[in-house]
């Protein structure tokens, strides 16, 4: 028996391990009746029901630990009920990802609509824009007004590229122009000096120089530049009478060698050959007749007739039209690279990247850029004034100080943390004895006005404020005590 009054007392069976391993259940504390007329209280009256295996004790059954009834386990008030903060992390993962991934395909369906439209416009407008001299071309400097006219008047252009693809197709109802004589080769100007004599048709050289009349029509050479742009016929040709002043100068003037009648066809030019539209008593246009019957080769010294940004000057579009459609066929030869003279091109006529890119990309380049900046206005984080935003917590400047101390202490830095106590001082030392900020920190200034303050016994306020840095932490605390004590009593003097 024990030896201890019942009044008081506690019995108690305490667990071997832990509750799955108990053989007996666990008799909870009994309270001593209170005084004489209180009734015993609820845990004195029953004992309290031993938890289940696997469940901590004081808990209700059917509770997990740590949540209350009807919570399930890992949730605290700050979570949905319901709901496992696993299973909301993921949610809000899913969310993320949705709004990430409709955004892509937003801005995909943008960039795939302009692209679509610039490949469209640029569909639409290659058969449009081909070049200079291109009757294909409706740029300024293309010629597609005059073959649409020529057509108008029941005149095929067909557009070849080739000197064998030009000779093949004349004939004697047919119209030969070649653009550049000057870029073809030696092989290419023989087959088009064969095509001249054999076809019996009408050959219309444009600009030809001294490089290409050797061989396309001997005997006749260039007579330098003609400074007037439009000129008056001054010939009998009928197609220059009807048309009257054109612009066939600015360019070639020519001249040939063969002896002729000066009165009639001007001076050096034959007696068959027809000189027209003349600057400076040198002809511009120079018809010849070749060595087929019915057949004749016209030199231009002027391409400008033919483009479309001049077609309506003058009587440009009636010359051009007279001179490429007396027959009903026309073949437009523009030579090609393979066609060209290595040796006949110069520097002046190399042209740059951005020269060669058609002048319909550059528009549709500006589109894509404008529409660029709209989808970043249209899409861009709208900024707003600036608004004051309560923090989620508010920190004390105290916990901030002794935050700071700590990471001082952890890195030893004893010299770092003596140098701000002493700064922050002397600093608030100058503004009490009425020393300049700037001189704050300047020993000569502070050091008198300070030690004029004090009224104890004498102390070293050189070494105090502008000594060296503490040995150890109790040096660098008893150096803080100093320096409270020292601008405490220069406060209260």
């Amino acid at each position: 028996m024990s030896g201890r009054s019942p009044q008081g007392a506690e019995r108690t069976t305490a667990p071997l391990s832990g509750p799955e391993n108990r053989s007996a259940p666990e008799e909870t504390p009994r309270r001593a009746p209170g005084p004489a007329g209180t009734a015993p209280t609820a845990s004195a009256q029953a004992p309290a029901e031993a938890p289940a295996p696997g469940q901590a004790p004081g808990t209700a059954p059917g509770t997990a630990p740590g949540t209350g009834p009807g919570r399930a386990p890992g949730t605290g008030p700050g979570t949905e009920p319901g709901r496992a903060p696993a299973e909301q992390a993921a949610t809000g993962r899913a969310t993320t990802i949705r709004r990430a991934t409709r955004r892509v395909r937003r801005t995909a369906a943008v960039i795939a609509v302009l692209a679509t439209g610039a490949v469209i416009l640029a569909a639409l407008n290659s058969g449009t824009r081909h070049g200079h001299l291109d009757p294909r071309s409706a740029d300024p400097s293309g010629s597609r007004a005059v073959a649409e006219l020529l057509k108008d008047r029941g005149v095929a252009t067909r557009v070849v590229t080739t000197a064998r693809e030009a000779a093949a197709a004349t004939g004697p109802r047919t119209t030969l122009l070649v653009t550049d004589p000057d870029r073809l080769g030696a092989t290419q100007r023989s087959v088009i000096r064969s095509a001249i004599d054999l076809s019996g048709g009408r050959t219309v050289l444009l600009a030809p120089g001294d490089h290409s009349l050797s061989e396309l029509s001997p005997g006749v050479r260039t007579a330098g530049d003609a400074p007037d742009d439009v000129l008056a016929p001054r010939c009998d040709l009928p197609a220059a009478t009807s048309a009257g002043r054109a612009a066939t100068g600015g360019n070639l003037r020519y001249t040939t060698a063969l002896p002729g009648t000066e009165a009639e066809t001007g001076p050096g030019i034959g007696p068959g050959a027809t000189a027209c539209y003349p600057s400076g008593g040198r002809p511009t246009l120079l018809v010849l007749p070749t060595g087929t019957t019915g057949g004749d080769t016209v030199l231009l010294g002027s391409e400008t007739i033919l483009l479309n940004e001049s077609l309506a000057e003058e009587g440009n579009a009636s010359l051009a039209l007279q001179l490429l459609g007396s027959r009903p066929d026309l073949v437009w030869y523009m030579p090609s690279l393979a066609d060209s003279d290595p040796s006949a091109g110069s520097g002046d006529e190399d042209k740059s990247l951005f020269e060669l890119v058609p002048a319909g990309w550059s528009w549709a380049l500006l589109q894509l850029f404008v529409a660029a900046v709209l989808a970043a206005l249209w899409r861009a984080r709208r900024l707003g004034p600036l608004v004051t935003e309560k923090l989620p917590v508010a920190v004390r400047a105290s916990e901030t100080t002794e935050g700071r101390a700590r990471l001082y202490r952890k890195a030893g830095a004893r010299d770092r943390a003596s140098t701000v106590l002493r700064a922050a001082t002397r600093e608030r030392l100058a503004a009490l004895v009425g020393v300049p900020p700037a001189q704050a920190h300047d020993p000569a200034a502070l050091v008198p006005a300070v030690s004029g303050r004090l009224t104890g016994e004498p102390r070293d306020v050189t070494a105090l404020l502008f000594g060296t840095a503490p040995s150890d932490d109790a040096a660098l605390v008893a150096l803080a005590d100093h320096l409270d004590a020292l601008e405490r009593e220069v406060r209260t003097s």
